[in-house]
C-alpha cells in the first residue's frame, strides 16, 4: 500500500547496492510505527537496556526506541538460531516408541534497530542453514522475520565492516534500512516485499524523499579498512602449515568460546539427548570450534589438540573455507569477538598481520 504523499524513487548508492524505494520518516514517528506494527500482530524485537547494557528483547507499545546505539553485546542470531532448541520429542510406552518432530511456527517478527553488519549476518546464516536441504527449524523462523536495520553514524576501534566488503550504511540483508539524517528525519530504504509490508501498516507516516546517496554517506561513520579480505583468502592456504604463526597468535587464547557465542555468523552446534524413564528430547545447542572437546573422537584422538590448531580452524573457516564452499565470507566485521575477548585478542589486528607474514 502506498502513501498518497509518497512516490517511489529507486537509486543505487556508491557501494553499488540497490537503494530500493526511498522515503523519509520523522524520528518522532518511529514510536508510532512500532506501535502500529505491534497492533498489526507483529512481535517486535529491538535493543533494550538490561543492567546497563544493551540486549535484544521483545518490546511493547510503550517502548522508547534506542537511537544511534553501539553494538549489543550479543548478536541477534538467536532469533532464528537459539542457544538451544528442541528438535524432537520421543516417548516409550508399552514397548513402542513414538517420535515427534518439534517445529514451532513463531509469530511474524520484526527485528528493529540492528546494524547493517547484523543484517548481513543473516545472509551468512541463510547460506549455512538453507542451502541444499533446508533446516526446517531455522527456515520457519527466517521466513517470518523482517529486518529493519539502522545505519551506523558512529563506530569504535573494533569495527571493521569495510574490511569484509560491507559498510556502515550497507543495505544487504535488510528488508528496510533507516539512516538518521541531520535534523529530525530518517532516510528510509525499502528493499524487499517484507519492507513494503511494514510500510503498508502505516503509509501515512512516510513522505516522499528528496535526497541522494551523498546525503546518506555524509552522516555515516568512517570505518577504516584494516585488511583486504580478498588478499587474506589467497594468503591463508599458503599459511596453513605455518604452525609457529598460529601458535604465537593463540598463546593468549583461553578457549572460552566467548567469541563464538557473541558472533552473529558462527553456526557450530552440538546435538544432545536428555531422557527420562519414558521419554526425552533431542536438543540442538551452540558449540564452538575453539573448544578442546569439539573435535574429540570417541577413540580419544583429537585432531586439533592444540589451541593453535583450533585458532587456525576458526580463521580458515570464516575467511577461506566458507568463501570457497558458500561463496560468502563467514564474518561481517562487527567486532563483537574482540570486544568480548577476556584477553584482548583483536581479530582485525591479527588478520592484518597475515598480509605481512611470509609463509
Amino acid at each position: 500500500m502506498r502513501s498518497p504523499r509518497s512516490s517511489p524513487t529507486t537509486r543505487k548508492n556508491s557501494f553499488g547496492d540497490r537503494m530500493g524505494e526511498i522515503r523519509t520518516l520523522e524520528k518522532t514517528a518511529l514510536h508510532e510505527l512500532l506501535t502500529k506494527l505491534i497492533t498489526a500482530g507483529y512481535r517486535v524485537v529491538a535493543p533494550v537496556k538490561e543492567n546497563d547494557r544493551l540486549a535484544f528483547g521483545e518490546v511493547m507499545s510503550s517502548y522508547a526506541p534506542v537511537e544511534d546505539h553501539p553494538p549489543t553485546t550479543m548478536s541477534a542470531k538467536s532469533i532464528t538460531f537459539p542457544p538451544y532448541e528442541t528438535l524432537i520429542r520421543y516417548c516409550s510406552d508399552d514397548g513402542s516408541v513414538r517420535i515427534d518432530d518439534v517445529v514451532q511456527e513463531p509469530p511474524p517478527t520484526v527485528l528493529f534497530g540492528i546494524h547493517p553488519c547484523d543484517a548481513a549476518a543473516f545472509n551468512v546464516l541463510d547460506s549455512v542453514f538453507l542451502g541444499g536441504d533446508p533446516d526446517a527449524h531455522f527456515q520457519v523462523k527466517r521466513e517470518r522475520l523482517t529486518l529493519i536495520a539502522l545505519s551506523c553514524t558512529e563506530s569504535d576501534e573494533y569495527c571493521f565492516c569495510t574490511s569484509v566488503g560491507l559498510g556502515p550504511g550497507d543495505s544487504r540483508g535488510s528488508d528496510m534500512l533507516l539512516t538518521p539524517l541531520e535534523g529530525n528525519q530518517y532516510l528510509v530504504e525499502i528493499l524487499t516485499d517484507k519492507g513494503r509490508a511494514v510500510i503498508s501498516t502505516a503509509p501515512e507516516l512516510f513522505a516522499k524523499a528528496d535526497v541522494d546517496d551523498k546525503t546518506k554517506e555524509s552522516v555515516l561513520a568512517h570505518v577504516p579498512v584494516r585488511f583486504s579480505a580478498d588478499r587474506l583468502a589467497k594468503r591463508l592456504p599458503e599459511l596453513f602449515a605455518h604452525d609457529e604463526l598460529w601458535s604465537d597468535q593463540s598463546l593468549r587464547c583461553l578457549g572460552c568460546g566467548a567469541c563464538a557465542f557473541v558472533c552473529p555468523t558462527c553456526s557450530c552446534f552440538d546435538i544432545q539427548d536428555e531422557r527420562g524413564r519414558r521419554g526425552g528430547v533431542r536438543l540442538r545447542c551452540w558449540d564452538s570450534c575453539g573448544f578442546s572437546l569439539f573435535t574429540l573422537h570417541a577413540s580419544g584422538h583429537n585432531p586439533r589438540s592444540k589451541q593453535g590448531n583450533r585458532w587456525r580452524q576458526r580463521v580458515m573457516h570464516k575467511f577461506c573455507y566458507q568463501p570457497q564452499r558458500l561463496e560468502r565470507l563467514g564474518c561481517v566485521g562487527c567486532g563483537r569477538c574482540s570486544r568480548a575477548c577476556p584477553v584482548d585478542m583483536n581479530l582485525a589486528g591479527l588478520l592484518a598481520t597475515f598480509s605481512e607474514t611470509q609463509p
